[in-house]
Formats: structure tokens, sequence, C-alpha cells
């Protein structure tokens, strides 16, 4: 493991073999860092994040599920800030990529080989599928769902609770998702939706 000048690790800290950790970067209690990792300088990582844990990936044998190894690695940049019992996977060939100055709130779920680019920030409970690649100075809102194998803009913001299901090509602002109603008004409108393809 190398650890550069100033490194901060609080109680319970565990850091993996051929880890690197940059200069002047804090961990606070329990974070966890795999085998390989590389974090750069003046990181922030919150109580309870995992770096490099290996990411969900399994192949289908007749009726059972076998593990796909994740031979890849995380790569954090410079001044990168990692919320509370956020979990970044290592990548399954390739790496993990979180470029610089990219800010994660808590309990966000970062899949292998997904790349964020610099400076974009994601509120909590976001969750990001294998393979996406997010791109610079996004603003992605608490509880979005991104699909695996997307590619998202430059300048994008997706507001909170939307599902990412196609490719983002433009900058612009993008939502998705019914904002609640009282159950009385939601039943109806469900009673609708249910019998459009039989309006004329």
């Amino acid at each position: 493991v190398q650890l550069d000048a100033d490194v901060v690790l609080g109680p319970g800290c565990i850091i993996g073999e051929d880890a690197h950790v940059g200069e002047g970067t804090r961990m606070l209690a329990r974070v966890t860092v795999g085998a390989r990792v590389r974090i750069g300088r003046r990181g922030l990582l919150h109580p309870g994040a995992v770096v490099g844990s290996e990411g969900f990936g399994f192949a289908k044998d007749g009726e059972a599920w076998i593990r796909v190894p994740q031979v890849g690695t995380v790569i954090i940049g410079d001044d990168v800030e990692v919320g509370a019992n956020t979990t970044i996977d290592r990548g399954a060939l390739e790496d993990t990529v979180i470029e610089d100055g990219v800010k994660l709130d808590n309990l966000i779920q970062v899949a292998h080989n997904v790349h964020i680019g610099a400076h974009t920030a994601m509120a909590g409970c976001v969750g990001i599928a294998g393979s996406a690649r997010i791109g610079r100075r996004c603003s992605i809102g608490g509880g979005v769902g991104i699909a695996g194998h997307l590619e998202i803009a430059d300048g994008v913001t997706v507001t909170g609770m939307t599902l990412v299901s196609r490719s983002i090509s433009e900058p612009g602002v993008y939502s998705s998702g019914v904002p609640f109603s009282p159950a009385r008004e939601w039943n109806r409108s469900l009673a609708h939706l249910r019998r459009l393809d039989t309006l004329s």
C-alpha cells in the first residue's frame, strides 16, 4: 500500500493490497478500499464507503448463476468526495473511473466499468448500472436510476427519481416519473391509463 503525505485514516479503515491513496486525502470511519484501487489527492471518503468491491457479475449456466471474476479496479481522480455508505465496484475487465472533482452523496451505487466525468455531482440513492458513461459537469438528482451500457452527454441535469433508460446525447434538463397525488386521484388516473388502448 502507498499512502502519500498528509493522508488521514479514521478508525476501522481497511486498505487493500497495492492500493495508492493520494496526498491530503481523508478517510473517515470504516472506509474500505480494495486491492489495486487508485485514489487521487485531496479526496474525502465518508464513513462506510466501499471502493473496489467486486461488481455484480454473473453468467447463466443452466438454472444456476456463475460468478464472473472482476479483474479491473477503481481509479478516482483528485478532489473527489464519496458519501457515507456509497459503493463503487471494481471493473470487470477495464476499470471503473471517477474523474476529478466528482461529488457523490450518501448511499449511491456505482457498478462495474462505470465512467463518471469531471465535476459531476450526484444526490443520494442514485443507482448506476454497469458500463454506463456519464459526462462532465452533470447534475444527477436523488433516487435516479441509470441503466447500463448507455451514455450521458456533458452538461446534463437529471431531476430526482428519473429513470434513464436510454442514452442522452444533448445537454439539458431531463425528467420522468409521475408526481404523487391523493390516493383517490391516483387510482382514477391509473384506471384511465389502463383503458388508453380502448379509446378511439
